[in-house]
């Protein structure tokens, strides 16, 4: 990984617009935009109202430079490997449309899947399960506290030499258990299947080593722990999708595209790596500076330091509400819970809607998913945001 400061952050409050008196701990349903992507965004629409002067190279330079930060930030050495996309639907869909191309590929192998994950991680399958006469292997989730390491002990048996493909987030979307991806992508690059990550509910606010875990595909929101805009979003594809094929045959993505004055002279070649699978209109030219804002912020700030800040000024909330009778997953490493997304478990006398709808009136918001609290904290909350959390859920509980 590149070098670490590890100087910790002071709140970056001060960042951002949020209102005096919300209390949002809710990043992991949408990050606000900070100032500096706000900026980048009011600065972008002005110049799109005189597009005098547009070069072709324009089309091109803001993808290149969001590549590279994004490359940065999961320790990618090669940025051609990153695609724009617009949503991770998006990019699942990609692995499946080549899931027929996998080398070894054969009828009654398995696509292994966390029990409850994100429904665009397991709609992706369903058609080309069926077609290629696969089985989609559900890991449950333990009912038991901690449930991190037995979740994860069962993820690795679960995948073997019949397995086609293995989904996996760094943790998942609405408990924040995580999950070790480096041990997972060692099993499945052992057994010959492909890996595939969801990063949206992690990448930006926890480290990413792309090297160590060495997945063949991932992909992420922007609007999350990117910090960006919605409907736009970045994937990774190894080496695994260089002849792929890509679900749009976008001009951009043909070789020499930038040469506006040939464009008639129809190339076949597309040009290298991931730009295959780039989104069409891919520049976004308002959209792509207000990400490039926040990569550049997040490079500065490191999920590192994201992940001690949010650790600190949560740390002794659980304590507290575990005496109200609710669960927190542990701390248990790269098999514990993150600390920037994190699943309170209610008692079983509360409801989850209700609770939220409590919360809500005093203006703390947070997310109810199933039977637990999602609270996703950021450099922007103080421990006065906590603080009225934990009052709430005293009240209430």
């Amino acid at each position: 990984m590149p070098n670490v400061d590890y100087t910790p952050l002071s709140t970056q409050k001060h960042r951002f617009s949020l209102p005096e008196g919300l209390h949002y701990l809710n990043c992991a349903t949408r990050a606000p935009l900070s100032k500096l992507a706000e900026q980048a965004g009011h600065d972008a629409i002005s110049r799109d109202t005189n597009p005098f002067g547009l070069r072709p190279d324009d089309f091109f330079s803001g993808a290149t430079r969001v590549r590279s930060l994004f490359s940065e930030l999961i320790n990618n050495p090669d940025p051609d490997r990153i695609a724009i996309v617009p949503s991770v639907s998006y990019g699942m869909a990609i692995v499946a449309r080549n899931l027929p191309q996998k080398p070894g590929i054969r009828a009654g192998q398995t696509i292994v899947l966390v029990e409850s994950e994100f429904p665009s991680d397991v709609y992706a399958w369903d058609r080309i399960s069926k077609e290629l006469n696969l089985t989609i292997k559900t890991v449950s989730m333990p009912d038991e506290f901690p449930k991190g390491p037995t979740w994860n002990e069962r993820l690795l048996d679960a995948i073997g030499p019949d397995t086609a493909l293995v989904m996996v987030p760094p943790v998942h979307w609405m408990y924040g258990i995580r999950f070790d991806l480096e041990a997972v992508g060692k099993r499945a690059r052992e057994v010959g299947a492909w890996f595939a990550i969801d990063g949206t509910q992690a990448v930006g606010a926890l480290p990413f080593d792309l090297t160590a875990v060495q997945p063949d595909v991932l992909v992420c929101a922007g609007y999350k722990w990117l910090m960006g805009p919605y409907s736009l979003g970045l994937a990774y594809f190894g080496p695994a999708f260089d002849d792929g094929v890509p679900l749009e045959e976008g001009w951009m993505n043909r070789l020499d595209s930038n040469q506006f004055h040939r464009l008639m002279d129809y190339q076949p070649a597309y040009r290298p790596k991931a730009y295959r699978y780039n989104v069409g209109e891919q520049s976004h030219f308002i959209q792509m500076p207000m990400l490039e804002a926040a990569l550049s912020q997040l490079v500065d700030w490191q999920p590192e330091r994201i992940q001690t800040y949010t650790n600190e000024l949560t740390q002794a909330a659980w304590p507290a509400l575990e005496k109200l009778g609710c669960h927190v997953e542990p701390v248990n490493g790269s098999q514990g819970r993150s600390h920037h997304l994190v699943g309170l478990w209610l008692p079983e006398h509360a409801d989850p809607m209700a609770v939220q709808q409590a919360l809500l009136a005093q203006k703390v918001a947070v997310s109810a998913r199933a039977r637990a609290l999602r609270i996703a904290p950021h450099l922007y909350n103080t421990p006065a945001d906590v603080d009225a959390l934990v009052d709430v859920l005293t009240n209430v509980l």
